[in-house]
């Protein structure tokens, strides 16, 4: 298979010639041989290298952290490289040129440390998969406003950002194919080490292995092989999370024939995905992330709704204070807060203060911004609240979930279709991409009653396919670049009164419900069981939670754009401070989502003015200290 994909490889391309043609005439000096020589010949073979190299590392991680969806996309490893790769790009561009393999090595290391120490020694499959998917929207958004704010210095790294195979001379073989031959060397030195330690950890010990550095070991040649790839390749999704599933649904025991067949099953993938990229847009280069991600999206799904199903209990530990302030002192303190902080907004533009509100400038344009930006801010803790609540999960989000990954997907591919569509008509596509993510969420935990587990898994599957499509439909769309990542990384900017009228339609609609749900949700607090045996629809409470949550969600993407982790924040520091009972969680919540996107408009507004950085890039930077002490301390 690998043979015949290869040479359909070769014969792709601008330059024209058939396969018989190649095999006669690649042994003479002349334009055959020259082209195969020099270009698609190390494009083939380095993208055999790289699946092989993401497979083997794939099914290495995939037994270190016993969890069927793990793989270097998934756990992040692919998004710190390439952070790390587009920080030197902007600052050290000098040692990006020398030391590439060193600097997405570096961030390769960072994103698994990260996610080793935050998911804990259990390695939980659904807390690694959420720490995963976490630690990538974190590094997404900090990779985001590096290419948003230094736009000409990262403009030619878009295309590899969503992975591309094209090689304009050898050394990007010669670079990557001795470190990738010594770590699959090092992966097969390993694997009888590995089959003593699938058998469980106590096991291995008896039997005298050295558990913990078998461990090190793996996670150091897993991380190689992944971070060698991003280098040369970009970020490529998928490949290590479906080849080893499809080793090892063919049947293929050991870890040693496992690396083995997973390597040759990588290459195989990764040359179809370029095969047929070509095949769907001949002459011009579409990204092989964008066909993996176009392949491995459905997989992903599968596998999260069968390791959901393999797995009993997903509630986890809330978290709150048990002594819980009272409402009629935490919310005057709020509204105090929030006051002074729209005073100093409405007031100070970055550079010189007005208090002058009623003029053009300050009226027509900062105090609709400012009351944009508190209004989506409560809306998006309103979700929070309602999907970790629902889920059961304090580690929930609309982001998490899946639901403004694939919102922003559907904007990208509605300008990617419509390229002539002005952006005002990217919230439609964030309308049609989030119901699109509902309605897998809802036909997938039918069945289930809705397993605060399923949905979890299911949703980072959804979040990880819609932030690749999301990628590659930035490639295509790319004369409209930096609106749609202004967009996609969620400002206030330009908002008008119309839209301060709209956000409070819409805000008035939905939060009615949303509290009237609060009592369904102190109910689940108990459990399935209790709040059934208490008279609970449970399946019936999951459903219109979700859907309102999901509106709510919808409705603040469609006003500003992509704006994660307001929704995760802000319910966590409620918790602490009015309990886990949902009515006074709303409120809490609601206020300080509300206070926590002006603070984070207002800091964007004046940091570099009169540019401006969008605020949701602000809030992941801002959040993101408070959001690791959280992962850390929940365990």
């Amino acid at each position: 298979m690998l043979i015949i994909l290869s040479l359909i490889h070769m014969t792709q391309g601008q330059a024209d010639y058939t396969v018989s043609e190649l095999l006669d005439q690649v042994w003479i000096e002349g334009r055959v041989q020259d082209i195969v020589l020099s270009l698609r010949l190390p494009r083939l073979i380095i993208g055999i290298l790289a699946g092989g190299a993401l497979a083997v590392s794939g099914a290495a991680l995939q037994t270190l952290t016993k969890n069927p969806l793990a793989a270097p996309g998934t756990l992040g490893i692919n998004a710190g490289a390439f952070f790390f790769v587009v920080a030197s790009t902007i600052f050290f561009p000098s040692f990006l040129g020398n030391f590439p393999f060193i600097t997405a090595l570096l961030g390769a290391i960072l994103s698994s440390v990260m996610v080793v120490m935050l998911a804990g020694r259990q390695m939980d499959p659904v807390r690694v998969a959420l720490t995963g998917m976490i630690i990538s929207l974190l590094f997404a958004s900090i990779t985001g406003a590096m290419q948003l704010l230094f736009e000409n210095k990262t403009n030619g790294l878009f295309l590899w950002g969503s992975g591309t195979l094209v090689q304009l001379n050898w050394d990007g073989v010669a670079f990557a194919a001795p470190a990738i031959a010594i770590a699959f060397i090092g992966a097969l030195l390993l694997a009888k080490p590995l089959d003593t330690l699938s058998l469980g950890e106590d096991v291995a010990t008896s039997l005298g292995q050295k558990v913990t550095t078998v461990k090190l070991i793996t996670w150091a040649v897993a991380i190689v092989l992944a971070a060698v790839t991003v280098s040369v390749v970009g970020p490529i999704g998928f490949i290590g999370l479906m080849a080893p599933h499809i080793v090892r649904m063919l049947g293929v025991k050991g870890h040693f024939m496992i690396f083995v067949h997973s390597f040759l099953w990588g290459g195989i993938m990764m040359i179809a995905a370029d095969v047929l990229g070509r095949l769907i847009q001949p002459g011009q280069e579409v990204p092989v992330g964008a066909m993996t991600a176009l392949i491995g999206g459905p997989w992903l799904l599968y596998l999260a709704w069968r390791a959901a199903r393999s797995l009993k209990r997903g509630d986890r530990p809330m978290g709150g204070t048990i002594s819980p302030v009272r409402l009629q002192v935490i919310v005057p303190i709020i509204t105090l807060l929030i006051i002074a902080s729209m005073v100093v907004a409405f007031s100070f533009n970055g550079q010189a203060w007005t208090f002058e509100w009623t003029n053009t400038a300050v009226w027509n344009f900062r105090i609709p911004r400012v009351l944009t930006a508190f209004i989506v801010g409560m809306m998006l803790a309103v979700t929070g609240v309602l999907l970790q609540g629902v889920l059961r999960n304090p580690l929930a989000d609309a982001s998490v979930i899946g639901v403004t990954s694939m919102g922003g997907a559907g904007a990208m591919l509605l300008l990617v279709m419509f390229p002539a569509i002005p952006p005002s008509f990217m919230p439609l596509g964030a309308i049609i991409g989030s119901v699109v993510a509902l309605l897998i969420i809802l036909f997938s935990g039918w069945k289930n009653n809705f397993s605060p587990m399923l949905i979890a898994l299911m949703g980072v599957a959804i979040a990880a396919f819609g932030s690749a499509a999301t990628q590659v439909f930035v490639v295509k769309a790319k004369l409209a670049v930096a609106s749609a990542l202004v967009w996609l990384s969620g400002s206030t900017y330009g908002k008008s009164w119309d839209d301060v009228q709209l956000a409070l339609l819409l805000f008035a609609i939905f939060i009615g419900p949303a509290i009237y749900m609060t009592r369904n949700l102190d109910t689940l607090t108990f459990g399935d069981d209790v709040a059934s045996g208490l008279g609970l629809s449970v399946k019936s409470a999951r459903v219109w939670t979700l859907l309102i949550g999901v509106a709510l969600s919808t409705a603040a993407v469609s006003l500003v754009g992509v704006i994660g982790f307001i929704g995760l924040v802000a319910p966590h520091i409620a918790r602490r401070l009015v309990g886990f009972r949902h009515l006074p969680l709303i409120i809490v919540s609601g206020l300080l989502g509300g206070l926590l996107l002006v603070v984070a408009d207002f800091i964007g507004r004046i940091v570099i003015a009169p540019k401006d950085i969008p605020s949701g890039l602000i809030v992941a930077l801002v959040g993101t200290p408070y959001l690791l002490y959280l992962l850390r301390k929940l365990k």
